[in-house]
């Protein structure tokens, strides 16, 4: 079947999400993930875009993330995930498909959904049960907003402003982030993690 033509414009911010091949492994060490934080780095350095939200799973991952210049979506995520794919082959003598098939990518185009969004993105690891308490997940930007820990590879969420100042931002974050919400078992579906 057929890919459908991605849809890209100047400005666009997106929700992207990649996966490994058959639900496997992407990260099996620490190292891996510092690899792939690196990778990011190094794009941010070469292309123009901002990185909103972030959460690294073991087996799939997530970005938030705004590019200015539409040419510039496909050349900065086939960079990353081609550079993390050939470092990961050399390391553990792969072979094979890393990913699952080309990235998903959904342009998030109301504000409501920016912040809810960066939600789901950041609850991964609770709704996967890989942690009790979301704080203790390392790889992912919810420290950031919710603790006010630095991370140069994030841009602040546009939406974050609104819930006032730092302090009262993190506490308002970390009680917005914890609500429960009935349609997440139907996104985890749709996006098939």
């Amino acid at each position: 079947m057929p890919t459908s033509k991605r849809q890209v414009y100047d400005g666009a911010i997106y929700h992207i999400i990649q996966k490994g091949n058959n639900s496997q492994q992407l990260f099996e060490t620490t190292e891996d993930y510092y690899k792939f934080i690196s990778l990011i780095k190094r794009y941010k350095d070469k292309y123009s875009f901002e990185l909103y939200n972030y959460c690294l799973m073991s087996n799939h991952i997530h970005f938030l993330m705004k590019v200015f210049k539409k040419e510039e979506l496909a050349k900065l995520t086939q960079g990353i995930f081609q550079s993390y794919r050939f470092y990961f082959k050399q390391k553990y003598a792969y072979t094979g498909y890393l990913y699952q098939s080309r990235y998903k990518s959904k342009i998030v185009e109301k504000d409501e959904y920016l912040l809810e969004c960066a939600r789901y993105i950041e609850t991964n690891p609770l709704r996967a049960k890989f942690i009790k308490v979301l704080k203790d997940y390392k790889w992912s930007s919810y420290a950031y907003y919710a603790y006010g820990e630095q991370n140069a590879l994030l841009t602040p969420n546009p939406l974050y402003d609104i819930f006032g100042n730092a302090k009262k931002s993190r506490e308002f974050y970390r009680k917005y982030v914890l609500m429960p919400r009935l349609y997440e078992d139907m996104i985890d579906d749709a996006f098939d993690i």
